[in-house]
């Protein structure tokens, strides 16, 4: 239990605070989710990837793990609105707060706190799989159509470009002189505290809902993301860190792009916004349970 609290307890205080100043001060979202976007989670990737010592045969296994994971989501949460009869727009949001874990604000300094440094690594793989999918399939099936608009949106973002970066030093042992890497490194370890922050900030602007919708939905995708993934998982021959990292993983709430993507390109973005919120306060219960049964019966 001390190793599940000091997994969850970090992360919890630094999106409180996160939180608080986000009642009391007035931030420019937009311009941290920038800073975020386009300088510190490419830093964190390009770092990563630079220093890994995943072996490819583990990657692969973490990316066929949640690309099976994401499409099973998918078809579930389709079939669920389909039968629940839901407007065209809340089955799309439905799909899209199911399928779309948050990897990266949350995601990754959990599974740094639960499983230390080979975790994170692992974590980043999952995180470079899910932003290539996504970026390449959402946004097409928002728009119900529109597959080269999506691939067009992803090459504009600097994560594209930052995997391309990172594989390319990687693969060929590319060193970076006047300890360039050091400077790296340095914008790499600001990231996940500044997400920590900007999600506690993002949930402190939003009106908290409680209805049956917000509440199914955010239990479809932290419960069903983790038995998914573990089933999943097991199929695929999985074992120890890397099972562990998919189902963590997974586990996470609705990421904050499910609300951006559907606001962007078609859905019901008040309700997609409102599960985020809930989703992701309802994850500091879940999630100690999740660890739980991750160091009891992995």
């Amino acid at each position: 239990m001390i190793v599940i609290l000091s997994a969850i307890l970090p992360v919890a205080c630094i999106v409180l605070i996160g939180f608080i100043v986000g009642k009391k001060l007035n931030f420019d979202q937009s311009t941290l989710s920038r800073l975020s976007l386009y300088v510190l989670f490419p830093a964190l990737i390009i770092d990563n990837l630079y220093k890994t010592t995943l072996s490819g045969e583990n990657a692969i296994s973490i990316t066929v793990g949640f690309l099976i994971t994401f499409i099973i989501l998918c078809v579930l949460a389709w079939q669920l609105s389909h039968y629940l009869q839901f407007t065209t727009d809340l089955k799309k949001s439905l799909v899209t707060t199911t399928a779309l874990p948050n990897v990266g604000n949350l995601g990754l300094p959990v599974t740094l706190f639960a499983l230390g440094e080979a975790g994170l690594e692992r974590a980043i793989v999952y995180l470079i799989a899910w932003n290539i999918v996504v970026l390449m399939t959402v946004p097409a099936f928002l728009q119900s159509g529109g597959f080269r608009s999506s691939i067009q949106f992803m090459l504009k973002l600097p994560l594209t470009w930052a995997v391309t970066f990172g594989i390319c030093l990687r693969v060929f042992n590319v060193p970076l002189p006047l300890n360039l890497d050091e400077g790296l490194n340095l914008l790499a370890n600001a990231a996940i505290p500044i997400a920590l922050l900007m999600l506690g900030i993002q949930i402190a602007s939003h009106r908290l809902v409680f209805n049956l919708y917000e509440v199914g939905a955010s239990f479809l995708r932290l419960f069903g993301g983790a038995v998914i993934a573990f089933s999943v998982g097991k199929l695929l021959g999985l074992e120890d860190l890397d099972l562990k990292v998919l189902v963590l993983q997974s586990s996470m709430p609705t990421a904050i792009t499910a609300f951006l993507m559907v606001h962007e390109f078609g859905g019901d973005a008040s309700q997609t916004a409102r599960v985020v919120v809930v989703s992701t306060l309802l994850a500091f219960i879940t999630l100690p349970g999740v660890l739980l049964a991750l160091q009891t019966f992995i």
